[in-house]
C-alpha cells in the first residue's frame, strides 16, 4: 500500500470553489453545443456532456495546479500503482456482475434506456462506448477520488473519505435512473469499490482502470440483450 497520493494539500474552500464553477460551465457547455451545429438529440447530448466534463476538468487544474503550482496529474493520484493494476481489470467483470445480482435482490427496476436513445448508429455507439469507458471515468475518478476523496479522508479517515465520495457520485447518477433508489444504492456501491481500491493502491490511475472495466461490462452486457 502507499499513502503518498492519499494527502490534500487543498482545502474545502478550493472544493467550494469547483462546485461554484459548476454553472458557468454548464452554460459554456450549452453555448458550445448552439455554436456547434449539431441538429440531433443525441449528438447534442454527446456534445453538451463532453464539453461540460472538459470545461470542469480545466477548472480542476487551475485550482490545483495554477493555484498550487503542483503537478496535476501526480497530484490527484494519476500515478502507477504499485501493484493490484491486473486485479482492477478483472475486478470490473466481478464488480458489475455482484451490482447487478444486488439489483436484482432489491428489485430495482429497469431505468430508462438513456444509453440506446442517443446509439442511432455505428459513429454514435463508437462515441458513446469512448465516453461511457474511457472519458467518463477519468473525469469522475478524478473528481471523486482524485481530489474528492483526500479532502474528506484527511478530515474522516479513509473509511469516512471512502463514503462520503461515494455518495455525491451516487447521486450524480440519480437522474439518470430516475431517482430509483434501488439504482442509486447500486451506483453507490460501485463507488464504494472505487474509492476502497484509490485507498488501497494510492492511485486513481487504479480506480479509474476498475471504473472503466466495469463501464465496459455494463456496455456489453447493454448492447447484448438489445442485440447491437
Amino acid at each position: 500500500m502507499t499513502e503518498r497520493n492519499n494527502s490534500a494539500f487543498w482545502s474545502y474552500e478550493d472544493l467550494a470553489l469547483l462546485l461554484s464553477a459548476i454553472l458557468p460551465c454548464y452554460v459554456g457547455a450549452y453555448m458550445l453545443v448552439r455554436f456547434s451545429g449539431a441538429t440531433s438529440k443525441e449528438g447534442q447530448t454527446l456534445i453538451l456532456q463532453s464539453s461540460l466534463y472538459a470545461l470542469l476538468l480545466a477548472a480542476l487544474y487551475l485550482l490545483v495546479a495554477w493555484r498550487y503550482h503542483k503537478p496535476f496529474w501526480n497530484s490527484l493520484g494519476w500515478v502507477r500503482p504499485l501493484r493490484g493494476a491486473w486485479w482492477c481489470v478483472i475486478g470490473g467483470p466481478l464488480l458489475a456482475v455482484t451490482v447487478s445480482v444486488l439489483g436484482v435482490a432489491l428489485h430495482a427496476p429497469e431505468g430508462p434506456d438513456a444509453v440506446k436513445g442517443l446509439i442511432t448508429g455505428r459513429a454514435s455507439l463508437i462515441i458513446v462506448m469512448i465516453f461511457a469507458v474511457a472519458l467518463g471515468p477519468i473525469f469522475e475518478e478524478l473528481f471523486f477520488r482524485g481530489f474528492l476523496f483526500p479532502l474528506l479522508a484527511k478530515t474522516f479517515g479513509a473509511a469516512g473519505g471512502v463514503i462520503l465520495s461515494a455518495i455525491p457520485f451516487a447521486l450524480l447518477h440519480g437522474a439518470q435512473y430516475q431517482w430509483a433508489w434501488q439504482q442509486v444504492t447500486m451506483v453507490g456501491i460501485a463507488g464504494l469499490a472505487f474509492g476502497f481500491v484509490r485507498h488501497r493502491t494510492g492511485s486513481t490511475a487504479a480506480s479509474t482502470i476498475l471504473h472503466s472495466s466495469f463501464n465496459l461490462t455494463q456496455f456489453v452486457a447493454f448492447l447484448a440483450l438489445r442485440g447491437h
